[in-house]
Parts: C-alpha cells; structure tokens; sequence
C-alpha cells in the first residue's frame, strides 16, 4: 500500500483520493486498449477509426483543463472530481450501447472533459488546497503512488470482465463503479470547508493571484513558456512511444512475448521511481529532480535506437524509461508551486497543461504519419530522440531562469 502522504489529519483525505485515481485512471484510460480490442470485428470498424477517438478525447481535455482548474481554485473541487465521476460512469453506460461511430466520437468529446476533471491534475489542484503548498510535495506524490497501481488492477480486472460479459456489459460495470464508488470516495473526500486558508493579507498587501488574472501574471514570465515547451515535448514523445513501441520493436525483430516483456516492466517501474523520489529525495528542489531526469529521456530513446534489440538490453532500457516517466509526473505536478506561482494552482497548471494535452492526443497520429510516409521506424525514433532534447534543453532553461530574481515563485 502506498505511505501516506501528508499528516496524520489529512491521510483519510489522500487514501481517498489516491484510491478514486486508480479507479479514474483505471475506468477513463486504461480500459479503452481492451475495449477497442473487441469493439472493432464486432461493429465492424477500423482500429484508426475507433482510435481517433482516443485522440478526440485527450485533445478535448486540454481545452478543458483550464476551467477545471479555475473552478477549483474557487473551492468546487467536489463537485468538479463528484459530479465528473458521476458523469464519466454514464457516459461509459452510453458506450455500451453505441453502435454509430458519430455517437461513439460524441461520446469521447464528453469523457475528455470528464478527463479533465478526474485525473491527476484537478486531484493535484484540490490536495493543493486542501493541505496547502508546504505539505502538498507529499501528498502529491502519495497520489502518483496510488495512481501507479491503476494499470496492475483494472487491467486484470477488465479483461475478466470482457471474458465474462463481453465489451458492452465489462462497460456497463465499469460505469456503475465510477457512479457509486468513485463519486462517492470524491465526494466523501473533497471537502472546501477544510482546505488550508491563508492568513488574510494585509490592507497594503497586493491581492493574490486568481482565475485569468493568475494566468495573465504567469504568461508574462519566461518560465512559464519554457515549461509548456517543455511539457508538450515531453507529452507528444511518451505519447507517441507509447502507442507505437509494440510496432517499433516488433520491426527491430523481437519476438511478439519479448517485446510484451519489455512493454510490462514500464508500468512497475513507474511505482518504482515514485517511491525511490518518495525516499531518497523527499524534500530535493523538482528543478533539481527534474533536470536530472529529463536527460534519461533521450538517452534511453538513443538506446531503444542504437543498441542490439535483445531482451535483457531492451529490459533494462525500459526500466530506466519508466522509472523517469513515474517521476516525471510528480515534477509535472509540482513545478507550478516551486518554480512559478504558490497561488491559483488550478488555473495556472491548468493553462500549462492544456496545450500538452492537445499534443498527446496529435503526436501518435503524427508518429503514423511519419511511418506511413518513410516505411520504417527509424524517421520515428529520430524525431522521437529530437523532441527528448527539446524537453530536457527547455527544462534546463526553466530551472535556470527559475532561479533569478523576480522570475521564481510568486510571494503567497
């Protein structure tokens, strides 16, 4: 189980939270691989076809994510995360049902903004507010851990449900459980009467960021558009070799059960880079962690290009790249707080993670397009390794400009 997170006061809070995340994560994202697996010879579609539905709904959550967060900056984090889950299980119910590919489009228009509001990054805004920026490092994390066992459970899970009431009723089920278990633990959890309030500020004091005004603050630093570049750099490359490392390796001629090896040790460790942050640098600088392992990116990326495609290789390579994805979602989530602004959280990150969201949704279309027009993988890797770079050069720069005075941390 993962370590709390926070104090002892606010450990039923996280708890809580990090289980509603297994079962957003688990429910929202990781079921579509496996539904899409049966869905496809049973209504007669193409896997591009029912992908690009994916891809509509990531890029739908990008555009949502700022007024998600701006929502819960103004204290409606239970209703965002409850009444989201509430939604996101009828809208799987209405997924069961689907056979037009017009309504099954319309249907992921909608789960995009139930994304929006139910994966990490509303859980990092309402943690934030409920046990302020000093201690959110820890909760933050403690919810990464949580979310990293999503895959471990409901993969199993779905496949056991598709096994025994095919896609339609393994739907049907995973709905009701995002309507009474996940909106409940939201709603039980999530509560703005106790969130952290800061002291009143005094008559000469400026007032503190909020809404559009805390975006307009941020836009104007540096940092904040080195972090954005480096973000979507970040999410279109992991996106990109997320959907294609099967393809990828499967070219470099591995075996079909070797190259499942090597794509199920990145999952593990993902949870393993989490807890190795969690106890080996509990309170080091993300500007630190972060430069440290963006480099891993594109390092690993040259090794999945240039070393011999053999199991143990491969294994090894794949473990290092997930274990600095693991860690890079924490660093993601607390960037804004320790390089930007300790106020209005929501809509700042919001605003910074909307245009990686679009990039999420675009890169692997992109990635195929590129295979299309080349005939192999190795144009793909080559861009691949080249936006690694631009994450780890645009981090560097933001960590460094970071440290200057007037560019860091707004004053709470």
């Amino acid at each position: 189980m993962p370590p709390a997170g926070a104090p002892p006061r606010h450990r039923p809070f996280i708890t809580a939270l990090g289980i509603g995340q297994i079962c957003s994560w688990g429910t929202l994202f990781y079921s579509f691989p496996l539904m899409a697996q049966m869905m496809g010879p049973e209504l007669g579609w193409s896997k591009s076809e029912i992908y690009l539905a994916a891809s509509i709904g990531l890029g739908v959550s990008g555009l949502a994510a700022y007024p998600v967060g701006a929502a819960i900056d103004r204290g409606h984090g239970r209703l965002v995360m409850g009444l989201g889950a509430v939604l996101g299980g009828l809208l799987l119910l209405a997924w069961s049902q689907v056979d037009s590919l017009i309504l099954f489009y319309a249907i992921f228009v909608c789960l995009g903004c139930v994304q929006a509001a139910t994966l990490y990054e509303p859980a990092f805004a309402v943690t934030m507010r409920r046990v302020g920026p000093d201690q959110a490092r820890r909760g933050i994390t403690a919810i990464t851990l949580w979310g990293g066992f999503a895959s471990t459970v409901f993969v199993p899970l779905i496949q056991l449900l598709l096994d025994q009431f095919g896609w339609r009723g393994a739907l049907i089920a995973l709905g009701g459980l995002n309507v009474i278990l996940t909106a409940g633990l939201y709603f039980w959890a999530i509560r703005p009467a106790r969130d952290a309030v800061a002291a009143p500020p005094s008559r000469d004091a400026p007032p503190p960021l909020q809404g559009r005004k805390a975006v307009a603050w941020a836009v104007r630093r540096p940092v904040f558009w080195l972090l954005a570049f480096a973000f979507v750099a970040f999410t279109a490359t992991f996106s990109a070799f997320s959907f294609h490392i099967y393809p990828l390796l499967l070219e470099r001629g591995m075996t079909t059960a070797s190259v499942v090896t090597v794509i199920s040790v990145i999952g593990p460790a993902q949870v393993l880079g989490r807890i190795a942050i969690w106890v080996l640098a509990p309170t080091a600088p993300v500007r630190t962690v972060g430069s440290l392992i963006v480099a891993i990116f594109p390092l690993a990326l040259i090794a999945f290009t240039a070393l011999p495609a053999q199991l143990a290789v491969l294994v090894v390579v794949a473990a290092f790249w997930g274990a600095a994805n693991g860690i890079m979602t924490i660093v993601r989530g607390l960037a804004v707080p320790e390089m930007l602004s300790r106020q209005a959280y929501g809509a700042i990150n919001g605003a910074l993670t909307a245009p990686s969201l679009v990039a999420m949704a675009l890169a692997p279309l992109a990635a195929a397009a590129l295979w299309s027009a080349t005939g192999s993988y190795d144009a793909v890797l080559l861009a691949l390794v080249g936006g690694a770079t631009v994450l780890t050069l645009g981090f560097w720069t933001a960590a460094a400009i970071s440290r200057r005075p007037g560019q860091g941390v707004a004053p709470d």
